[in-house]
């Protein structure tokens, strides 16, 4: 559905973003993590045909974004990370003008607006001029917008910003409503957005992508050694010179627990398994082996090692 290859942008000498492709498959939800400034509204903007590539090309189901920005925009609905709403217009006036320019019929019109302002918590301040609404609210019909016309694709920037968080939960939960339904790109700089919506994640810094994929994926891929958990029971420092003296472990710490036994992180050299050696070592000096698995990296971990350098 959404197709972009080698996009760069440059403001005179300020290149915002530089040889950025990607695909995102029907259905799907892909979310731009990135820090501040790192080119994801750039993308945005171009996706939506608000902003052209000066490099590179991009598709929206099957139309380009330079030379059909026509067709393009009739498949999408946009959230930009700033908006300009009507404010002397009501929530819902405002809300059936969008889709009158969307080209809905009057009936269809009416039924969509009252659908999106269920979906989007506005039925309360539905006759409310723009101009009295709180930021939340205001960040709402910025959503309701882009969901009148009811769209194959959704781009949406920054979709949370300035709302509470049980409103946060309340979007998020309706963006997940439509995965498998409608194609999303999502952008944010918030590690838990993207973790609790998206299939998968696109972390983006200093104007590329330098990592996409499914989280556990990511996890993988990216991380610099494996981690195995050992909850084990006898003498702590005994345990932990054991598991320190295999070959391949880089270090040992301990973890605290509920349990009358303690948990090890081992880390190791990538690559190695040393579960048997693990067994091995613990049963030969006498000691209690309850529990063994591996550790992922954390979303969290992943995105400093790509954009801090695992500072």
């Amino acid at each position: 559905m959404i197709r972009a290859d080698r996009l760069s942008k440059n403001f005179g000498k300020t290149e915002a973003i530089r040889d950025v492709s990607f695909c995102v498959e029907k259905g799907e939800i892909l979310g731009f993590l990135g820090p501040n400034g790192s080119g994801k509204t750039t993308t945005m903007r171009i996706l939506s045909c608000h902003t052209p590539p000066t490099k590179g090309t991009a598709r929206i189901a099957g139309y380009d974004v330079t030379r059909q920005s026509r067709e393009v925009r009739r498949k999408i609905g946009y959230m930009p990370e700033t908006f300009g709403l009507y404010d002397d217009m009501t929530v819902r006036s405002y809300l059936d003008f969008i889709g009158e320019l969307k080209g809905l019929k009057h009936t269809l019109r009416r039924e969509r607006v009252n659908l999106v302002m269920e979906q989007t918590g506005l039925k309360p301040v539905s006759e409310r001029l723009i101009r009295n609404l709180s930021k939340g609210y205001r960040q709402r019909a910025g959503l309701a917008q882009s969901l009148v016309g009811d769209p194959e694709i959704l781009i949406l920037d920054e979709p949370t910003v300035g709302l509470d968080p049980a409103q946060i939960k309340e979007i998020r939960t309706l963006i997940l409503s439509m995965k498998g339904v409608k194609t999303i790109v999502l952008s944010t700089h918030i590690l838990q957005e993207v973790a609790a919506i998206c299939t998968r994640i696109a972390i983006v810094s200093l104007g590329r992508i330098a990592a996409i994929g499914a989280p556990e994926e990511l996890a993988k891929k990216l991380a610099p050694e494996e981690r195995l958990a050992v909850l084990a029971g006898g003498n702590q420092d005994a345990i932990t010179r054991i598991l320190k003296d295999i070959s391949g472990v880089l270090s040992v710490k301990t973890q605290q627990t509920d349990s009358p036994h303690q948990m090890y992180h081992v880390h190791v050299k990538k690559g190695c398994d040393i579960r048997k050696d693990i067994s091995a070592s613990l049963i030969k000096a006498g000691c209690d082996l309850y529990e063994m698995y591996p550790l992922g990296m954390s979303l969290e971990e992943v995105y400093m090692n790509v954009v801090m350098g695992g500072e």
